[in-house]
């Protein structure tokens, strides 16, 4: 029971942050400290991130193992592009169809092969890693930056690791329920 009341907590403490406080040119300071909050300020960056980690603990050995990886990388890759003065159509509705999708894979427990589902993780993150990028702010260090939100990104998706592998050991119908409630919130992103 203790480890439904914390899943709770973590979910209730996930659900109450400031919806798209990511995306609001806020300053959280310069360099690693403002890579580091950037992930954890907007609910969408925090579900998306946390709910891939959580649905990567139900699948293959290979594809939960890579997780942190094509996660970092696609986080990277939509921040080079952003940097590079490229465009990326689109970006508020892949972050929010990230969240939406992320938490149907959960809801319905789908396991994808490596292939496929690495790179659907790495493409939901190109997404969010492109939204970093386009919002760091000025005189910031790119390598700090760069390094906070990975540092963060990579924490978000652990905890999500850690949830899923404590819902693992509990009624699915717990996860089921906590992917329809990612997927309604992706849903009311989509549509903000």
């Amino acid at each position: 029971m203790k480890a439904i009341t914390r899943v709770l907590m973590a979910t209730g403490l996930m659900v109450t942050a400031t919806a798209a406080s990511a995306h609001a040119g806020h300053d959280a300071g310069t360099g690693f400290a403002s890579g580091l909050l950037h992930p954890m300020l907007g609910l969408d960056h925090l579900l998306a991130m946390a709910a891939i980690g959580f649905w990567s603990v139900r699948q293959s050995a290979t594809l939960k193992s890579g997780t942190p990886l094509f996660v970092i990388a696609g986080m990277i890759l939509g921040a080079v592009i952003a940097w590079g003065g490229m465009s990326l159509p689109g970006v508020e509705t892949g972050i929010a169809l990230s969240v939406l999708l992320a938490g149907i894979l959960i809801a319905t427990m789908t396991k994808l092969p490596t292939a496929v589902g690495g790179t659907l993780v790495a493409a939901f993150m190109v997404f969010h890693g492109f939204a970093h990028g386009t919002e760091m702010p000025a005189g910031a260090a790119l390598l700090a930056y760069l390094a906070g939100f990975s540092i963060a990104t990579l924490a978000l998706t652990f905890v999500g690791r850690g949830l899923g592998a404590l819902m693992q050991k509990a009624d699915n119908r717990f996860g089921r329920v906590l992917g329809g409630v990612v997927a309604a919130t992706g849903a009311l992103l989509a549509v903000a």
